[in-house]
């Protein structure tokens, strides 16, 4: 082990080694044991594991099976749909809602010297209202339970006269509860960078909107990436809250697939793992774009190797010839 990892903690000797492997293994063996015991044994015995179950889902020779998968298929459609409607609209709304709490926060510090003094007042407490007020936005709808979002939004709109398909509300209600946190996360990635930015950009002449735009905000999106990525996997799982609004999404369409089949732990298994494997290549797409933002910061920094002057090179060769002519 290298003197670098060993600074750390103390390399093991090979003793420790031996008992680690050995605890490792025993673990494992008690952890699949149990499982034996505890799981399949008494999952068996009730007939869970029997194809009249499975059947409908794993046999494409099942009379059900086509009938099952056009549904789910129908069902993941959905799911996808609004999330990725959710997921963009969130994106969209938070980093305004960042942008905007940002800009609040610099006026509220600001003089407005130059104006008569009634008017910079009354701009002072204007700003420091409204920053108070998307502050307590932001808290309540953030406090609010997701579930509790849907259903108001779902059941006040049409009181309104305004009435959408389930999945316009389903991604409103959404919208309004990611948007807030996405925002926080954004807001705190800016405000943890550096203050002399700010500052050097100021000194250039620029605005604080742009300096926010063009300096701010895109670091904060690099830094905060995976922070933005694990609430974009919350968005996702969010969609099955559509249920309580009657959306035809994955989880609704699988206890439909119950009531009529009858078999709730093989559906609810095969949803598990469709939602792991989407939640999965969502994560594995997070890592690749950081990855990629990672390597064009680091290839961005790297200076350029310049070669040596045409005219040095020049004069160095014939200053090597004329002294080998001489030898």
């Amino acid at each position: 082990m290298s003197q670098q990892n060993s600074v750390l903690y103390d390399v093991p000797g090979p003793r420790q080694r031996r008992i680690t492997l050995v605890s490792s293994l025993v673990a494992t063996i008690v952890v699949l044991v149990g499982a034996y015991f505890l799981i399949y044994r008494p999952l068996s015995d009730k007939g869970q594991f029997s194809m009249e179950l499975w059947g409908p889902l794993v046999d494409p020779g099942n009379e059900n099976f086509s009938q099952v998968w056009d549904r789910i298929g129908l069902g993941l459609k959905n799911t996808l749909i609004a999330a990725a409607l959710a997921i963009v609209s969130s994106l969209v709304v938070g980093t305004l809602i960042a942008v905007l709490r940002i800009q609040l926060k610099s006026l509220t510090r600001r003089r407005f010297t130059g104006l008569a003094t009634p008017v910079s007042y009354l701009l002072r407490g204007l700003s420091v209202l409204l920053s108070a007020v998307t502050r307590v936005c932001v808290e309540v709808f953030r406090g609010l339970p997701v579930v509790i979002t849907i259903f108001f939004v779902a059941r006040g709109f049409p009181e309104f006269g305004i009435s959408w398909d389930n999945l316009w509300y389903l991604v409103i209600g959404l919208t309004v509860y990611n948007s807030v946190v996405i925002a926080e996360i954004i807001r705190s990635g800016m405000e943890g960078l550096p203050g002399g930015q700010a500052e050097a950009a100021a000194a250039i002449g620029l605005s604080p909107l742009q300096t926010t735009r063009m300096i701010l905000l895109p670091q904060a999106f690099r830094i905060m990436l995976p922070a933005l990525i694990s609430q974009l996997v919350v968005v996702l799982k969010d969609t099955s809250l559509g249920f309580i609004i009657s959306y035809e999404e994955t989880l609704n369409i699988g206890k439909q697939i119950i009531g009529v089949l009858g078999n709730p732990i093989q559906v609810y298994v095969v949803i598990a793992v469709l939602f792991i494997a989407v939640n999965y290549s969502l994560s594995k797409l997070a890592q690749y774009v950081q990855h990629r933002l990672s390597r064009g910061r680091k290839t961005a920094g790297t200076p350029a190797q310049n070669p040596p002057p045409v005219a040095l090179t020049s004069q160095a060769e014939g200053a090597g010839g004329g002294g080998g002519g001489g030898v």
